[in-house]
């Protein structure tokens, strides 16, 4: 039996992020939409909710888990340091398409960090997603909602379709952009690097 999808209501979403707050705060995973893709969201904080989320990506160990954050307050909660570089980027692309991988800090999951011990933080550009991360009242994990090499699901129904008996709840809030995926800069040391070029061009963040 596949999950049931909920219908978010723009205007009036509460009740729809109360329903998503039971799941996670229980240990479960939710399929959301973010400004990118559908995402598989779970308590990034909860063991054991991380490891089913890796069983139901059919995800390998050594690769790491991005989080979604709803500001840039919350960094500090994951990261060891933050650079001034690092400071910078973040007031002038977030929100949007940008993920900073940060030197976790050492309460961090390791299956978080792939066992390389950094974190890829984002603040996505959805105002919806940043919505529900603020009732959520924690970060969510934002790898993409589908099993590991298949296209990345832009509906809710196409992620329900995918992976819909395997998680506990799906929320519907319209079709996801898509598009092209963030950049991703590592700025674990002084000065940042491009590990992923992707909606910002390398040129604005270097330069």
């Amino acid at each position: 039996m596949r999950t049931p999808i909920v219908k978010l209501d723009p205007s009036h979403p509460e009740k729809a992020f109360s329903l998503c707050r039971e799941v996670v705060h229980a240990g479960g995973i939710i399929v959301y939409p973010t400004d990118t893709l559908y995402g598989l969201g779970a308590d990034p904080k909860n063991f054991d909710a991380v490891r089913k989320l890796f069983t139901v990506k059919g995800r390998q160990a050594d690769q790491p888990i991005l989080l979604l954050i709803k500001d840039a307050n919350e960094v500090r909660d994951w990261a060891a340091d933050i650079t001034p570089r690092a400071e910078a980027l973040m007031k002038k692309f977030w929100p949007g398409p940008l993920t900073l991988v940060f030197r976790a800090r050492p309460d961090v999951m390791a299956e978080l960090t792939g066992g390389a011990g950094t974190i890829g933080l984002r603040v996505p550009g959805n105002a919806i997603t940043r919505q529900l991360l603020a009732s959520l009242g924690s970060a969510l994990t934002g790898t993409s909602a589908n099993i590991a090499g298949k296209p990345g699901p832009r509906t809710a129904r196409e992620a329900a379709e995918a992976i819909g008996e395997l998680v506990d709840m799906v929320l519907d809030g319209g079709r996801a952009e898509g598009g092209t995926p963030s950049t991703v800069v590592d700025v674990s040391a002084d000065e940042p690097m491009v590990i992923r070029e992707g909606a910002i061009p390398s040129r604005e963040i270097l330069g």
